[in-house]
């Protein structure tokens, strides 16, 4: 308005008397008339800001909370009573519960499963998700209230959002992270790449960049991914492979994430545990995972695609239960030591590691398919097909004697065993018929 009124203000020059010719006069009246037209025209277009504005805004009944903070889908975080419930949530159980705990991605796959094993054991736990629609949100809203359910408050939030971050750890002064948000998959990763920099990268950092800050820091145990070793063929995985020749963009940003980890200990002193899961399974699973797809498209009489390399080979995979993967993230945030920074500066050497959590038993994916035969009593249709370039490799094959160390990790869940319990959770989930599998 304020370029507008000098606009408006602003006359030609008049450098003595001069004769008002006609031409003149008229040359005014268009310009007066050009004028309004321009005036009514950026009055129109502040109309229409004004109502998109509105349109995009929340549709809270009543006034609107100063304290509380507004996201475009209509959810709101801060207030008096959000910050109770962040409280009572994060409070450990008197004389059991050692940790206070934040966990992102907690309406993920692992995130629910840690969250409630955390929670059960009497320990402070708060979790935060974004609820993005990578895969069915009706899924993560059904973990979400399991997690309720059990005590455990999920933030609805993105590991992006730096106010958000800082006023959780304004609220609880955690003392561990368990950092699961991420955006997973590997071939999807062709058809968005954008959002695996914005979250496995970017949010990444931007959660360092708050834990680094706070004081004291927390110390962080995150998820990084078998895919890591990418190319690499030589057998069984072990932790100091090389990890330079990554298969997908996914891999690519996990990697990355595990060099961001060793820049933020090295200058903050940050304390940070890096696990590299092995393609884990199980009740409340993740429905793009070959052993979910491959139920719902069994049930349905629907082909399956079996993969083998181009040469003929076998495709297989390290199953691995989500119990194990559990137990070996609670003995990762149990064994973690203090970060040694305070307010962004470092104070001497901190932890530093990465650990495979794996089952150490690689399986065809062929055999997992006989097995869900068996389980679903259901003959599949399968469609042999060469594995496709998009970022898929042959075989992972884990390594786990530096867990086994370090953490006291022991897998033991067989595929069997464990396939056997998702069945029984997949059919009684979808058979109300009110959920849907896909």
């Amino acid at each position: 308005m304020k370029d507008k009124s000098r606009f408006m203000s602003e006359s030609p020059p008049s450098p003595g008397k001069f004769k008002m010719e006609k031409s003149y006069v008229h040359s005014l009246r268009s310009r007066a008339s050009l004028g309004k037209l321009t005036l009514w025209s950026l009055i129109s277009l502040g109309a229409i800001l004004l109502v998109f504005v509105w349109s995009q805004s929340p549709r809270h009944p009543g006034r609107l909370d100063p304290t509380r903070h507004y996201l475009t889908n209509g959810y709101a975080w801060g207030g008096s009573s959000w910050e109770r419930r962040v409280r009572s949530s994060a409070r450990a159980r008197p004389g059991v519960g050692m940790m206070t705990v934040l966990v992102t991605g907690a309406a993920g796959f692992i995130g629910t499963h840690v969250s409630s094993a955390l929670k059960r054991r009497g320990d402070g736990v708060l979790g935060l998700d974004n609820f993005n629609s990578y895969y069915d949100p009706s899924l993560k809203r059904a973990r979400q209230a399991l997690l309720e359910r059990a005590g455990v408050f999920v933030v609805e939030g993105d590991i992006n959002d730096e106010a958000l971050l800082r006023k959780l750890f304004e609220v609880v002064p955690f003392t561990h992270v368990m950092h699961l948000a991420a955006q997973a998959g590997v071939r999807y990763a062709m058809e968005n790449p954008g959002s695996y920099v914005h979250s496995n990268i970017a949010g990444f950092v931007n959660l360092l960049e708050v834990c680094k800050s706070v004081s004291p820091q927390p110390s962080i145990v995150w998820a990084s991914s078998s895919s890591v070793y990418g190319l690499n063929t030589k057998v069984p995985f072990s932790e100091k492979d090389r990890t330079d020749q990554p298969a997908s963009l996914y891999a690519a940003t996990k990697k990355a994430g595990e060099e961001i980890a060793h820049t933020y200990n090295h200058i903050y002193g940050l304390s940070l545990t890096g696990l590299r899961f092995f393609t884990v399974y199980g009740p409340w699973g993740r429905p793009d995972m070959a052993y979910f797809f491959f139920t719902r498209d069994i049930l349905k009489g629907k082909a399956i695609p079996i993969f083998e390399a181009a040469n003929g080979g076998t495709v297989a995979r390290d199953f691995t239960y989500i119990d194990d993967i559990v137990r070996g993230c609670v003995a990762a945030l149990d064994t973690s030591e203090r970060s040694t920074g305070s307010g962004g500066k470092k104070k001497g050497p901190a932890q530093l590691r990465l650990f495979n959590l794996g089952n150490t038993s690689p399986v065809p994916v062929a055999d997992l398919v006989g097995i869900l035969e068996r389980l679903l009593k259901m003959k599949a249709n399968r469609k042999v097909m060469t594995i496709p370039r998009n970022g898929d490799v042959q075989f992972t094959h884990a390594n786990v004697s530096l867990a086994q160390r370090k953490l006291g990790y022991q897998p033991r869940t067989d595929l069997q065993t464990g396939l056997k319990k998702f069945v029984w959770w997949y059919l009684r989930f979808y058979a109300s018929g009110k959920k849907s599998a896909g």
